[in-house]
């Protein structure tokens, strides 16, 4: 079968980050004997740059669709950008259908509201079947920051493409109870972020250092609360945060540091490739996901990254994050935005026992071979013969 993916947002492994969820679903639907497509933008949303790749992948077809540069992640500009990569993908769509026939599923990441109701019509067109793939809650997440009455049109959208789904599927169990409170009565399951892991765990030293080692991986922007773990820093003598990112709140953070005299414990490391990030994490002791509630984010990308890594994990997300590192004795909880409550998890934790819990954790529930095989599996059911 012929099989198309968009999503504009993901790194991907050509640009030497590490491979991301839709890289990884591409390659299982590949492996498994279908004509795969991968639809993403030119321009990394992580980054800020246009995408410089050094190959093209193997198993299947990339197509890099042009969008307009913009410089924040909440901004007009971002808003043209996705409109811009919406009309972009479905023009290249229709020729691509043209040229090489049309697919028999389209799988259709949102976010974006805009490129995934550009997928809708394509699917509708073709005769296709239309999988709403779930990453975030929108417009939800952006009600920390805008009024509900300017949010009710992409209320409109979300709510079109997820019920002309023919089936959706989720990182968060929380986005399939979103979508079915749209009223989407077909067939959600879900399925976390996937991680590739190497047949064995990361060596690491047989015990923890002292002072403790904390290490963030991710965007530095008004989603994530960094602020509260540097103040925490005041409280743990001597220990270290490394952060692997960069973003707008940047330079508000290193001011905050610097007035604390902690610039010499707090590292910023930029973002890193694959290589350099493993190198990073492996130096560290505590992964720290500093996301409040109001995020509407289910269970992030960082949290797989650290539990590969064997790192413990101090989390202030509830939910699922909060119920996984129950599960498994993998990390703790902090009340967001409180650093002594940060400080006394990190206190209570056994770094060693926590981060052994935490690579067991990834591989129960990251492992990305088992989570898109299956997947493969649920999203071709009553298709393939």
């Amino acid at each position: 079968m012929r099989v198309w993916i968009e999503n504009p947002f993901d790194n991907l492994p050509l640009e030497g980050f590490r491979p991301q969820r839709y890289w990884l679903m591409a390659e299982a639907f590949a492996r498994a004997g279908h004509e795969t497509v991968l639809w993403t933008s030119d321009f990394n949303h992580t980054t800020k740059a246009r995408r410089r790749l050094s190959r093209k992948p193997e198993a299947f077809a990339l197509r890099l669709l042009h969008a307009p540069a913009y410089s924040g992640n909440i901004s007009l500009g971002r808003v043209f950008s996705h409109l811009a990569y919406a009309r972009a993908w479905r023009r290249a769509a229709m020729a691509e259908a043209d040229r090489s026939g049309a697919p028999d599923i389209i799988i259709a990441s949102t976010p974006p509201l805009f490129a995934c109701a550009a997928a809708r019509r394509l699917a509708s067109r073709f005769g296709a079947r239309f999988v709403v793939d779930v990453m975030d809650a929108w417009p939800e997440t952006f009600g920390r920051v805008a009024p509900a009455w300017a949010l009710a049109p992409l209320r409109l959208v979300a709510g079109a493409n997820y019920r002309a789904a023919a089936m959706v599927t989720a990182v968060a169990s929380r986005y399939v109870d979103l979508v079915r409170r749209y009223g989407f009565g077909g067939p959600a399951r879900l399925f976390y972020h996937g991680i590739a892991l190497p047949s064995a765990a990361p060596r690491r030293a047989a015990a923890p250092a002292t002072p403790l080692r904390l290490a963030y991986a991710g965007n530095l922007g008004v989603t994530y609360d960094l602020a509260t773990v540097v103040r925490a820093l005041t409280r743990l003598p001597g220990a270290t945060l490394d952060i692997a990112g960069a973003g707008s709140g940047e330079r508000d953070l290193a001011a905050l540091a610097s007035s604390l005299g902690l610039s010499a414990r707090v590292h910023f490391r930029g973002y890193l490739g694959e290589e350099a990030l493993a190198d990073m994490l492996a130096g560290c002791d505590v992964g720290v996901v500093p996301m409040d509630e109001s995020s509407c984010v289910g269970v992030p990308y960082k949290l797989c990254d650290y539990a590969k890594a064997s790192l413990a994990i101090a989390s202030s997300l509830g939910g699922e994050s909060a119920e996984l590192l129950a599960k498994y004795a993998a990390g703790a909880v902090y009340r967001t935005g409180d650093e002594a409550s940060l400080a006394r998890a990190l206190q209570s934790l056994d770094v060693r026992q926590a981060g052994d819990n935490a690579r067991r954790m990834a591989e129960a529930e990251f492992d990305a071979r088992k989570i898109y095989d299956s997947y493969v599996h649920f999203v071709t059911q009553g298709l393939c013969t």
